[in-house]
């Protein structure tokens, strides 16, 4: 008996153990998770974050003079140490885009229901070029980043690549994830909230990209950023119908950032900077209504950046651009005029001219936001708004570089870049500041200087110092 009771309690202990065992594990808790998944959160993550108005995350529009703010004007005054605001962007794009792509991608690599080889390529393309785009992000706001080492969990102190070197690279990729997606018509069937999986589309999308980045070099080696727009050109978008736009749902957890820090929350934080104001009104410019309210008083009026502003007496984001469903943009087609128009100033390869792009561009923002084409027609006739005799005695630069502002208007980040590539429109620092220069670039995190020290210490010193206002590598 005695043998018994010692056999049946091992048992009854082996029973023990592997019940202790099963409450450890998540029985809802997949062991993977599918690409598409996967490659939908990261897309998302991504558009919030370039959307978002919330100023622990995105100040963009508040550097680009677009908004300025109202009793809380700190970033308007260039302090983003305060609220750890380059490390949440940080964060945000290595850890809840890039992570997700790359697990994505692994998804993709070890999928066995994956029988037409095309498709998996497809697949791992249209990955590479959001990778790709999230990169150029990075690179454009700080210069310098870590990227060979990057996301390794068994390199948790990466060293910076040069910001040069890494566009090489970025440049590479988008010509090998356009060759794979000219191979195949089709990749993810569902997941790809911006795409639906059309290879067409988003060879256009890369096309678009390698332009944009292309133009970035342009100042500093110019052969290769003709050479590298010249050969995307023929692939990139034609119209309006290819915009990379993600679109938002009317309810929660779905909806459109701004929607979200504007009204949901209640609060009453931003309104249009006098910047933005000044230059719509003194232009005529029918887009003042598309982009803003009236203030109590009826009229126009734009806030004294990096100032306390009344919020009353100023105007608003419009209800467009704080809808819960308003959608967001990476990149149209309104891009692709003006970047032509640069182009075509620049006497590179392309066909039309300066003025015919110019106008291209400013007909295709006001339409993409609502209004006509007779509108933009009459405001295109207006001498001051004309190519030929606007801004007597200014630029190509001046002329493209004001307009291609005005119409990235609610796209901070993209009108911030434009500003310093093109110099133009001409804004202004915060009154009071001392020696204060609009920044150019973001710091560093502050958990980089100290955890990462060696690598960030190695990496301010190669651009030139960890401040706002160093130049990056493209910035001449």
């Amino acid at each position: 008996m005695k043998k018994i009771f010692i056999i049946l309690l091992g048992v009854g202990l082996l029973i023990g153990c592997k019940k202790f065992e099963d409450l450890n594990t998540n029985p809802k808790q997949p062991t993977s998770v599918p690409s598409n998944f996967l490659l939908t959160s990261a897309q998302k993550n991504l558009v919030d974050i370039m959307t978002s108005s919330n100023v622990n995350r995105n100040i963009f529009r508040l550097w680009s003079q677009h908004w300025t703010e109202t009793t809380y004007f700190d970033e308007s005054r260039y302090d983003i140490v305060t609220r750890g605001i380059a490390a949440n962007f940080w964060t945000a794009l290595y850890r809840d885009v890039l992570k997700d792509l790359q697990a994505s991608k692994d998804a993709v690599k070890s999928d066995a229901l994956i029988t037409d080889e095309t498709v998996r390529a497809s697949q791992l393309a249209t990955i590479d070029v959001m990778e790709v785009y999230t990169w150029h992000i990075l690179v454009n706001t700080f210069g310098n980043v870590p990227y060979s080492q990057s996301l390794d969990i068994n390199t948790p102190l990466p060293a910076y690549d040069d910001a040069k070197t890494i566009y090489t690279d970025l440049f590479k990729r988008l010509d090998d994830d356009m060759t794979a997606l000219s191979a195949g018509s089709s990749s993810f069937s569902s997941g790809d909230l911006i795409y639906s999986g059309d290879n067409s589309m988003w060879l256009k999308f890369a096309a678009t990209l390698k332009m944009r980045m292309a133009l970035c070099l342009a100042e500093t080696d110019a052969p290769s950023a003709k050479s590298k727009f010249e050969a995307a050109l023929p692939m990139a978008m034609s119209s309006s119908a290819d915009n990379a736009t993600f679109h938002y749902l009317t309810t929660p957890p779905n909806t459109n950032p701004v929607w979200v820090d504007l009204v949901q929350s209640g609060r009453k934080d931003f309104i249009a900077s006098e910047t933005m104001v000044k230059l719509l009104d003194s232009l005529n410019d029918p887009r003042m209504p598309l982009y803003f309210t009236t203030n109590n008083a009826g009229i126009y009026k734009g806030g004294i950046n990096g100032t306390g502003n009344s919020y009353t007496k100023n105007s608003k984001p419009s209800l467009a651009v704080r809808a819960a469903d308003a959608p967001s943009t990476l990149i149209s087609y309104t891009e692709v005029e003006f970047m032509l128009a640069e182009a075509a100033a620049r006497n590179w390869s392309v066909s039309g001219t300066a003025q015919d792009h110019y106008n291209a561009g400013i007909t295709e923002s006001i339409l993409e936001w609502g209004g006509s084409s007779g509108d933009a027609s009459a405001y295109i006739a207006q001498s001051f708004v004309d190519y030929a005799s606007a801004e007597s005695g200014a630029t190509w630069k001046e002329k493209i570089g004001n307009q291609k502002w005005l119409a990235l208007y609610n796209r901070g980040f993209d009108a911030w870049t434009e500003w310093r590539r093109l110099d133009f429109p001409n804004l202004i620092p915060p009154p009071g500041l001392t020696n204060a220069d609009i920044p150019t670039r973001f710091t560093y995190p502050i958990n980089e200087q100290t955890i990462n020290a060696g690598n960030y210490s190695s990496a301010s010193a190669a651009i030139g110092g960890d401040k706002l206002t160093t130049k990056l590598f493209w910035d001449n």
